[in-house]
């Protein structure tokens, strides 16, 4: 064969070589949807606990089935929680991984009462349409321990666990005012309510008394708050939860009524310390002392003054409390408990009724609310707190910090932290008050008026007032409410009836009040009449991660057994708008279940992580009606599965919040694309050593932070990896593996596809994650730069070991240092190894 021929001949392979590597590229429609049909096949994920494993219960919040699917911020979390049992899986531990839909819901039965199709329809179908979505996404939840809060099995240990609570005293009845909406038909949350109107259509809303069903959280609100301790949650969550709770140390103190010999009324303060500076006091529009005490001369106008506030929502009573404008005032005098001094008592909505005690003790001198309050409708300001022990005069401002108590008789010159003791000591003494902890946190209204939830396993004593009566046929009845019988645990679930008119109608009673065949019911010749509150949608999510341990149980909850293996959950990812009511209430049912003995920790969650939100691409929350929606379906048609996963997860710092930009996606494909040329490339046994320094500097790099959930960053190491790769052809089979398997629990399907086709033929979803050699992950050269007289003028590379005589020589070979030393003499060297290099010349 001739010169020119071999030429040809290697031209043409080279031709053929880069051609081929043109030609193959990444399908990601015939190849992702292929790797998730294996991985249902197979049931890959399906978790199981082996002896001598240690485990790993990776949970994400489980979402509402709304009828919008997903958008592409919702995989986000998901992504993370899945990168990181797969991870797991090849790091050698049993990992539990399971997904499912809380899904009673306002929204479904919404539309049943506009639409007449039943809830259940509705959801069944939106859940078919999440759990499409997320299995086009591929991720790796075990699919066998799906369940929904509205499977009659789920709903039967619901209501189980309701009747524990029932038990235990912890569950119980009481009149509550609540927010009613004629126009919704429904009873609204005071998040619901905005300006005395609904939020959803803003409609009238009235405050009306309801008997409602309750669960005492406030029995365990000292161990929901000590128990954060032992947590790895977000600070701002912790804060959060503490801050709900709201443990406060202070005293309650007693106040007598003038002219009411037998009425009193107490507060709590924080600052006993500025009792003597109290000059008048407040109580909620709904005290029972407001009827009681207010004189004749101002009953009219304070019956319309209550009227009004109670049309308010708490919320709104709340809020508007920093200004604390509205008032009006009783009549009636309080007796100072130490001084015996009258003060006038005013009624003013910012106080609530249910929120403390009902009353506060005021001291405008010394609280910003007070004083603005004071300031309104002149009433008495004095200083009784210093901050130097001096008077000064008429206050411009409430003075709040600690200081020296002055004008307070026999607590003058008492720093604070004394004053706080001696006055609850004098308390004490006189039978007037008491050192006292007390919390912000309120019983949980447990009670819904909706159809779509676990209806409530209770029911009543009914007296039919004619012999022969049926009060399904309107025979006038009493239902002794004051009387309520726990539905036997083996007639558990008590089921909703099937209805075709979904409408609360007109009274806050709510849709199963109307229901009398399910409602009323005959028992040994006796009537009854069933709960018609139903659960609210926290119930369900308060206990599914126990219930994911062990779902077919048939006879259980869950074992004992499965409990064990599986609890707690080592990583739980969801929401920061989850961080207090979910987490609380969650903690709660724990608790109680943790005292009951069939739970063995005191705490569901061990680590949480809040991933952040994905904004439109305008910047602004994703939203049907901003138009800024991005559909995954959409991007996992044009882009593929991987491409959605890689992209979400570079956007930057996993809890942080970011624009999604669809165009920035071309960047994430790139590397997916170069990952999939470089190990589709003919590849050889041997690698070369800076090559094998690279790829062992990536598997430390990748490793510590996954574990971190950096994935950003990791991802940026993948992808300079990659990039050096890129130059060499053959590929070193180890690199290819190696980086294969780093990129795995990212793009799930282009790891399996690969190595499958480097002859692989078992799932890389158990392999061994790749280790690294730390000695191979440390330079035995180093980069540094040379200074002439501090400035630098070049750089060099040096041995780690090198001398001083080494660095000097190398240095001075360098030409742009050369010319700035020519001519100059060398006062001194200066060489500190792995950090400076200086010529000082003159």
């Amino acid at each position: 064969m001739s010169n020119r021929d071999s030429k040809d001949e290697a031209g043409s392979q080279e031709e053929g070589t880069e051609s081929r590597q043109r030609r193959e590229r990444y399908d990601h429609a015939s190849i992702e949807p292929r790797w998730q049909a294996y991985w249902e096949d197979k049931q890959t994920f399906k978790a199981q606990r082996r002896e001598g494993r240690e485990k790993r219960y990776v949970l994400d919040m489980f979402p509402y089935p709304s009828g919008a699917g997903l958008h592409v911020g919702h995989p986000e979390g998901y992504t993370a929680t899945d990168i990181m049992a797969r991870y797991w899986r090849m790091q050698g531990f049993d990992v539990l991984h399971p997904m499912g839909w809380d899904s009673f819901g306002l929204p479904a039965e919404q539309y049943a009462i506009e639409t007449g199709t039943h809830p259940a329809v509705t959801t069944k179908k939106n859940i078919e349409t999440f759990k499409r979505q997320l299995k086009m996404l591929g991720f790796s939840y075990d699919w066998s321990r799906e369940l929904a809060t509205t499977d009659p099995d789920y709903v039967r240990w619901t209501q189980w666990i309701f009747l524990k609570l029932f038990e235990r005293g912890l569950a119980f009845q009481d009149e509550v005012s609540v927010n009613w909406c004629p126009a919704l038909g429904t009873v609204l949350a005071n998040e619901e309510v905005i300006d005395g109107k609904s939020e959803r259509g803003s409609h009238p809303v009235e405050r009306r008394p309801l008997r409602q069903w309750m669960l005492k959280i406030t029995a365990y609100a000292d161990r929901l708050e000590q128990d954060l301790a032992g947590l790895d949650w977000p600070a701002g969550t912790l804060a959060m939860q503490k801050e709900w709770i709201g443990r406060s140390r202070g005293a309650e103190i007693v106040f007598g009524v003038a002219g009411h010999s037998d009425s009193s009324f107490a507060v709590f303060t924080t600052r006993p310390d500025t009792l003597m500076g109290v000059t008048y006091a407040v109580l909620a529009p709904e005290h029972p002392l407001v009827d009681q005490i207010t004189t004749a001369q101002h009953a009219e106008a304070m019956s319309q003054y209550v009227a009004e506030a109670r049309r308010k929502s708490d919320r709104d009573r709340m809020a508007a409390g920093s200004k604390a404008k509205t008032g009006f005032p009783t009549g009636a005098m309080a007796v100072h408990p130490i001084t015996g001094e009258e003060v006038p008592i005013w009624v003013s909505d910012y106080v609530v009724w249910g929120y403390g005690t009902g009353a506060v003790m005021a001291v405008p001198g010394h609280d910003e609310r007070d004083f603005a309050f004071a300031k309104t409708h002149a009433l008495p300001i004095v200083e009784v707190v210093s901050p130097d022990g001096e008077l000064h005069g008429e206050l411009s401002e409430a003075y709040t910090d600690p200081g020296v108590n002055v004008q307070s008789g026999e607590f003058d010159g008492l720093g604070t932290a004394d004053c706080k003791k001696a006055v609850i000591s004098k308390l004490e003494s006189l039978g007037r008050g008491e050192g006292k902890i007390t919390y912000k946190l309120r019983d949980w209204v447990f009670s819904r008026q909706r159809y779509w939830g676990e209806p409530i396993p209770i029911y009543f004593p009914v007296t039919v007032e004619e012999k022969g009566g049926d009060p399904r046929i309107g025979a006038a009845h009493t239902i002794h409410h004051d009387q309520p019988i726990a539905v036997a645990e083996d007639e558990l679930p008590v089921r909703l009836p099937e209805l075709e008119n979904f409408s609360p109608g007109e009274e806050p009673a709510g849709t199963l009040a109307r229901v009398s065949d399910w409602r009323y019911f005959e028992k040994d010749g006796k009537w009854y009449a069933r709960e018609t509150n139903t659960m609210p949608q926290w119930a369900g999510s308060c206990w599914y991660y126990l219930r994911f341990t062990d779902p077919r149980n048939e006879t259980q909850a869950w074992s004992e057994s499965a409990e064990q293996s599986w609890m707690p959950v080592d990583l739980y990812v969801g929401g920061a708008e989850h961080a207090v009511l979910h987490l609380l209430y969650a903690r709660f049912w724990h608790k109680v279940l943790f005292d009951l003995g069939i739970v063995k920790d005191a705490e569901p969650f061990q680590k949480l992580v809040h991933q952040g939100m994905i904004l439109g691409e305008d910047g602004e929350k994703m939203s049907k009606s901003r138009g800024n929606v991005v559909n995954p379906d959409d991007i996992v048609r044009d882009y593929g599965s991987d491409a959605m996963r890689l992209y979400e997860m570079f956007m930057g710092p996993l809890e942080a919040v970011k624009p999604w930009q669809t165009s920035q996606i071309q960047g994430v494909l790139r590397f997916r694309d170069r990952v999939f040329n470089v190990c589709t490339r003919e590849l050889t046994e041997s690698c070369a050593e800076e090559t094998r320094r690279e790829v062992h500097k990536t598997i430390k790099k990748v490793t510590g932070d996954i574990d971190k959930m950096a994935f950003n960053t990791a991802m940026s190491a993948m992808m300079s990896l990659t990039n050096h790769l890129m130059g060499s052809d053959p590929v070193p089979r180890e690199a290819a593996e190696a980086l294969i398997l780093l990129v795995s629990p990212f793009a799930p399907h282009l790891g399996e596809e690969l190595w499958n086709r480097l002859g692989h033929e078992e799932s890389l979803a158990y392999h061994a994650w790749p280790h690294f050699d730390e000695a191979l992950c440390v330079d035995d050269t180093i980069e540094m730069g040379v200074q002439v007289n501090g400035k630098t003028r070049g750089t060099v590379s040096l041995a780690l070991d090198a001398t001083a005589d080494d660095a000097r020589a190398a240095a001075i070979a360098i030409e742009s240092v050369a010319r700035q030393l020519e001519g100059k003499e060398v006062k001194k060297f200066i060489y500190v190894p792995k950090r400076i290099i200086n010529f000082v010349a003159k």
